[in-house]
């Protein structure tokens, strides 16, 4: 599950395959396969992804587990919905306290 995680968060992102190829130095089908669930990403990989995403490792593993969580329970899109809520929520914070 955690190849999803890593193409939904590429696209929460707004990164296109070619530009997280690029950030990450590797290949187009290696990129493909983590993304399509045929190979695991190395713990190193991983470590690429969290600086380029700028979220630690264990966020993303956490993540990667509650969205499979989620999914056996058929309720992967509210998942999803709650946590754009949450970000919309902490961005508002962000904003109305760089206003004051």
């Amino acid at each position: 599950m955690i190849g999803e995680t890593l193409k939904k968060l590429r696209a929460i992102y707004g990164l296109t395959s070619a530009q997280m190829r690029e950030e990450l130095g590797i290949s187009t089908s290696y990129l493909s396969e983590i993304e399509n669930q045929k190979k695991m990403p190395s713990l190193e990989l991983l470590e690429s992804y969290s600086k380029v995403l700028g979220i630690k490792k264990s966020s993303i593993v956490l993540l990667s587990e509650k969205l499979e969580d989620a999914e056996g329970k058929n309720s992967s899109r509210e998942f999803i919905r709650g946590i754009m809520v949450r970000l919309i929520d902490l961005t508002a914070i962000d904003v109305n306290e760089s206003e004051e």
